[in-house]
């Protein structure tokens, strides 16, 4: 059995990207006033979830890509660290159990993530998963960044990589799951069994259990869960 598993508000509570942005105008690599003329309202939207994580992620990794551009890998190797020593144990305890379970019983878990590569790299190393894959900052010869990506937050580029982890791992695809919580995450569900969506809404987490079941015209079977919390329940999660 194969697990797929987005990061950024699905096992991380926050975004890896976010954390990392904020970590670089803290050390002054990236200009404060970014922050606040450009992203911070996209940011309150999405983690408030009235507004799409892809629109918040395309006007983040925009400033975000040209803020790297010209810098070295090796130069923001300790910010990204710090982001995930400081950051890397602030996720949901449902996400993180169900990880630890699957692993227990020998079932390989993979990371498709949106945030860039060089995080969610770390982020995979620390949860001991069997291979990820995350936007891909591109480098020049030099090692420098070009100010290219190959992005991985939207449903088409997530498809593509389930795709590649079918081909290189020898995945059966009625055997695997996938866990997310955007639109992103949708192409997962066409493509697999069953996927837990998670979705908090003020006090309430609403776990979506979605199966898709072979017949003549195919059909979705949905499970909702929802799980009314106070706030100290809901730092539990």
């Amino acid at each position: 059995m194969q697990l797929f598993f987005d990061i950024d508000g699905t096992l991380y509570r926050d975004s890896l990207m976010i954390e990392h942005f904020k970590k670089l105008i803290k050390y002054e690599v990236i200009d404060p006033a970014l922050w606040h003329s450009h992203v911070k309202h996209t940011y309150k939207e999405w983690q408030e979830r009235v507004g799409e994580y892809e629109d918040y992620m395309e006007e983040l990794a925009e400033i975000y890509v040209d803020s790297l551009r010209g810098l070295k890998k090796e130069e923001i190797q300790f910010i990204s660290q710090q982001v995930i020593n400081l950051k890397g144990d602030q996720v949901y305890t449902y996400t993180r159990h169900q990880i630890e379970w699957h692993k227990k019983q020998g079932h390989k878990v993979f990371f498709i993530s949106g945030s860039p590569e060089h995080l969610v790299a770390r982020m995979a190393h620390k949860y001991g998963v069997e291979d990820y894959k995350g936007t891909e900052y591109l480098l020049n010869p030099d090692g420098t960044f070009t100010g290219e990506v190959i992005p991985n937050w939207d449903a088409d580029s997530k498809n593509r990589v389930i795709h590649a982890f079918v081909e290189q791992y020898g995945i059966a695809l009625e055997h695997s799951y996938a866990y997310g919580d955007t639109n992103g995450d949708l192409s997962m569900m066409r493509l697999l069994d069953t996927l837990w969506q998670l979705t908090l809404r003020g006090n309430c987490l609403i776990i979506l259990m979605a199966i898709k079941t072979s017949c003549k015209r195919a059909k979705l079977l949905l499970s909702v869960k929802i799980l009314f919390m106070t706030s100290h329940h809901r730092s539990q999660l």
